[in-house]
């Protein structure tokens, strides 16, 4: 019996088995991954090249991307995501949320101070999930959907480092909550910038925290990453 022919390329065909509506899909999706792991932006010929697909199909899929507003052209020529898929993004908040409660639980009660998650959201920082310490007599509460500025606090300029692919610990006092102290750490690898950290009524030690903290944002990664890696 003959050998099953090998899996083809993208660009050569390997979804040329599939009904063209999704193979056209996948390769829509694979320029939007693209897209999104190059804030600096692709140009039509390195997204071709990457893909292994023709110029014609890379640009016939930008357009398409453009006109739902998934992926926007820039001045110089390159391309990056689209404010469109800020919908999208925002519904995966409550699902990410969900996974990480068990890492802040952990961190709430290790460090008696209150723990959160935040990603980006345009301008601003969005608590996606908090965990209130049980053990401690006094702790700081805020909800989910909390928002502040992207470069103010901790955990704001940890969400920009994260943008910028840094791993930092950081610490604030202050200034979200007059007299609260928060640490946070930069969290790459989720997909999209976020931070994981802790604030408190109670003045923190960074090194003590920190490292609590900074294995809390690697346990998170190590528990979500998967996911985001899956076929």
């Amino acid at each position: 019996m003959a050998d099953p022919p090998a899996a083809a390329p993208l660009g050569d065909g390997a979804a040329a088995e599939r009904p063209e509506t999704a193979q056209t899909l996948s390769r829509g999706l694979s320029v939007l991954e693209l897209l999104a792991a190059a804030p600096e932006g692709r140009t039509p010929a390195r997204i071709a090249a990457d893909l292994r697909l023709s110029r014609p199909i890379v640009y016939r899929l930008l357009s398409t991307l453009a006109e739902h507003r998934m992926a926007r052209r820039d001045v110089d020529g390159t391309w990056t995501v689209g404010l469109g898929v800020l919908p999208l993004v925002r519904q995966v908040h409550p699902a990410l949320g969900e996974r990480a409660r068990g890492v802040l639980r952990d961190l709430a009660e290790s460090t008696g101070a209150t723990a959160h998650l935040a990603v980006a959201d345009g301008a601003e920082s969005v608590a996606v999930a908090v965990v209130e310490p049980r053990s401690a007599l006094y702790h700081i509460a805020y909800r989910v959907g909390s928002r502040v500025p992207a470069d103010v606090g901790a955990l704001g300029r940890a969400i920009l480092a994260s943008a910028a692919g840094r791993t930092e610990v950081l610490s604030s006092t202050g200034e979200i909550i007059p007299g609260a102290t928060g640490i946070a750490t930069s969290v790459v690898g989720l997909g999209l910038p976020a931070s994981v950290g802790v604030v408190s009524v109670h003045a923190l030690d960074l090194g003590t925290v920190g490292p609590l903290v900074a294995a809390a944002g690697r346990r998170l990664v190590a528990t979500i990453e998967p996911d985001i890696a899956a076929p």
